[in-house]
């Protein structure tokens, strides 16, 4: 039997254009060419990693996410990261990083109260 690839991981959204650009800005993902009003797709650079795709919903977020994204700095550190992505928006909401050993992750919420997690960079880990 054929696996079945993922293809976009949808979220709801109050205003999916305003969290479609934040999530952009967050993941390199582009905004696809002609946004709808009520969708708004992110498409990946490549073909192997689903879209992530923005529905506007009248529905309030009301609990903690029962799935959520982790993110992986490309370059520099985890908490560079963490502060560009406060610039842009995020909020914080758990610190997990342990300053004895400079492991752990932060928990940040995207505009719309979304939780997701920021780890170390690549080169954190190898290091």
């Amino acid at each position: 039997m054929p696996a079945n690839p993922v293809r976009h991981i949808t979220i709801d959204a109050h205003d999916p254009l305003r969290l479609a650009r934040f999530w952009a800005e967050v993941t390199g993902f582009v905004v696809e060419d002609e946004p709808e009003d009520d969708e708004v797709l992110l498409e990946p650079p490549s073909d192997q990693a689903p879209g992530l795709l923005f529905i506007r919903v009248p529905d309030e977020k009301v609990a903690k996410n029962r799935v959520h994204l982790d993110i992986e700095p490309p370059t520099g550190t985890r908490d560079e990261a963490v502060q560009r992505l406060l610039a842009l928006g995020a909020t914080m909401h758990e610190d997990h990083r342990r300053a004895s050993d400079g492991l752990g992750w932060v928990t940040l919420r995207d505009p719309e109260g979304n939780e997701f997690c920021v780890e170390r960079s690549a080169a954190e880990r190898a290091g």
